[in-house]
């Protein structure tokens, strides 16, 4: 329980400092405790959803602002995460199934930012990647949109 506290403890410390290379190195160590176990015999490692569940239920479990499957007029961002005067934006995708980059294009090629560009925030595009056969985060790509 006490490994649970901290872990929570220390991806809201570096979610209220907008520290996103400390995020991206809670997260792998994150993926990497989990057991190798749920994936044997398991087809979801196949599946984006996997990956994006673990990251809905990490950032839900911390009390945040969070909408999966925000649509916009061009789609649907995987994740968005209000907290602290920032705007973050999600989008995950499993490179076997796609080439590795694609995530953070999308998120500016559907213009997933443009609905928020109103509020004042600074925005933050996020692409994550995972790789099924590595079990883990292969690519956190972050651009950050100032405050308009």
């Amino acid at each position: 329980m006490e490994s649970a506290t901290r872990n929570r403890k220390t991806l809201f410390t570096h979610l209220c400092a907008h520290d996103l290379a400390g995020l991206e190195a809670h997260l792998k160590a994150l993926y990497a405790g989990l057991p190798h176990d749920w994936y044997r015999n398991n087809p979801i490692a196949r599946y984006e959803g996997h990956y994006a569940s673990v990251f809905y239920s990490h950032f839900a479990a911390l009390g945040v602002n969070v909408t999966v499957e925000d649509a916009s007029h061009h789609g649907k961002v995987d994740m968005t995460v209000d907290f602290a005067g920032h705007i973050y934006l999600f989008e995950f995708k499993v490179v076997e199934q796609l080439p590795e980059g694609s995530a953070l294009a999308q998120i500016k090629a559907r213009g997933y930012a443009d609905k928020y560009r109103g509020q004042g925030k600074p925005i933050h595009l996020v692409g994550v990647e995972f790789s099924r056969e590595r079990r883990q985060i292969v690519a956190f790509e972050v651009e950050s949109l100032q405050a308009s």
